[in-house]
């Protein structure tokens, strides 16, 4: 499918970005292995958080979907089922990985898959902890989908010192982890996001300028009844389209303002966005805002390379920002992005290129020499089937002088099935 945009003259009204993804796919999980029933609203109608679900009924958790709002009958620790044909996790990476940990924890006997770029997204990552943990998981050459599980003859305790800030590699130790009677304990010199240890209300420590978060079998799994915020990375295509263009006047309501995920905010104010936040409350331990954005002079910046790990998914529209600063912006410690969906790294450098912006694609990151009065080319533009390479076009053929195409606009629906709407809702 190809989208069409059109150059808006400001960027007003009123948006709810669409419910936390990555919580979405928690609640959903964490809520399989409590105890009793769980009730979660604001449940995410994205493709992948769907795939979650869809992976345990097939694990026998009875679960009722309707009007955003789920059901979860927890089936507890050792209530999964072996299913009788393999998970489908389809493009989601959380899927894959996280469930990936519960289920060598669990010792379920299964084969995870996923489609063309999720199977060549490397899970050796947790391949490599799960099994020194005493889990048996295997993958297709040793790192990638289809993993298959075998059970285990106990999960044994671990101390990790995560290897790079990646909250699913995290997430997936600590999951499996659950399942052992010794603490397993994962430490982290950088702060990834942190919902899994807020939502499974895990002991972290600080410890040696870092954090230590740990658990076992002796940790209870709370019931997972709340409202999932809305999710900040899909707010911040428009806190960037909110930035560039001269008559802007837009609010988002909800946003979930988690510290350990809001970094792109910290550096667009760092560059001169402007940004309210009202209506600050904590939904299911997660802090949410409501967040009015203003038109704004934006400056070039050298992102802090601590900031990477907690803007990693929002660091191509960063990118699109730049581009209309007055100066050099300059993105290094980002090599990660090259092990996304697609190679993100390359694919911005080729819309960057393709609308007429001056950068210089680098191993780990990005030069921008961006200037305020930049007028991107009315150009089509290819996406990878990659949602926010589509998304991260689309806000930058917003501020173009002519119309654009989006090529395979569809795959917004990965994370923001109603994007389109809300980008032609704009005034």
């Amino acid at each position: 499918m190809i989208k069409e945009v059109h150059p808006l003259r400001g960027v007003r009204g009123i948006l709810t970005p669409p419910p936390d993804k990555s919580i979405s796919h928690r609640s959903a999980m964490f809520a399989s292995l409590a105890d009793g029933e769980s009730l979660i609203s604001n449940y995410s109608s994205a493709a992948d958080p769907q795939s979650t679900l869809q992976c345990l009924r097939q694990l026998g958790v009875k679960w009722e979907q309707s009007d955003g709002v789920v059901k979860i009958i927890g089936v507890g620790r050792d209530g999964y089922i072996n299913p009788d044909s393999p998970l489908d996790c389809g493009n989601s990476g959380t899927t894959m990985r996280l469930m990936g940990g519960i289920l060598a924890g669990a010792g379920v006997h299964c084969e995870m898959i996923g489609d063309e770029s999720l199977s060549a997204r490397t899970m050796k990552r947790i391949i490599d902890p799960l099994t020194e943990m005493g889990c048996n998981i295997d993958g297709r050459d040793g790192k990638f989908a289809p993993l298959k599980i075998r059970g285990h003859n106990g999960v044994k305790g671990l101390r990790y010192p995560l290897p790079i800030a990646s909250a699913q590699l995290k997430s997936a130790v600590l999951l499996a982890g659950l399942f052992g009677e010794e603490p397993t304990e994962v430490f982290e010199k950088e702060q990834s996001r942190d919902h899994t240890e807020r939502l499974l209300g895990l002991k972290s420590v600080v410890h040696q300028g870092g954090k230590l978060i740990s658990g076992s079998r002796k940790d209870k799994i709370p019931i997972q009844s709340y409202r999932v915020p809305g999710d900040f990375s899909a707010a911040a295509f428009w806190l960037v389209a909110g930035s560039i263009h001269r008559d802007s006047d837009l609010l988002l309501k909800s946003v979930g303002m988690n510290p350990t995920r809001t970094a792109a905010m910290t550096i667009l104010e760092q560059m001169g966005g402007e940004f309210k936040k009202t209506n600050q409350k904590e939904e299911g331990r997660e802090p949410v805002a409501d967040i009015h954005v203003s038109p704004c002079e934006l400056k070039g910046v050298t992102v802090d390379p601590l900031l990477i790990p907690n803007c990693i998914d929002e660091l191509p529209i960063l990118m699109v920002a730049m581009c209309f600063a007055e100066g050099k912006s300059v993105i290094s410690g980002a090599e990660e992005l090259r092990h996304k969906e697609t190679d993100r790294l390359s694919a911005m450098a080729k819309i960057l290129k393709n609308s007429g912006a001056d950068i210089e694609e680098k191993p780990d990151g990005m030069v921008i020499n961006g200037r305020p009065n930049f007028i991107p080319n009315p150009t089509t533009y290819p996406t990878w089937r990659d949602h926010r390479m589509a998304m991260a076009a689309a806000v930058m053929a917003s501020r173009s002088n002519g119309k654009s195409q989006i090529q395979d606009a569809e795959c917004t629906a990965i994370s923001y099935p109603n994007f389109w709407d809300h980008l032609y809702g704009l005034s």
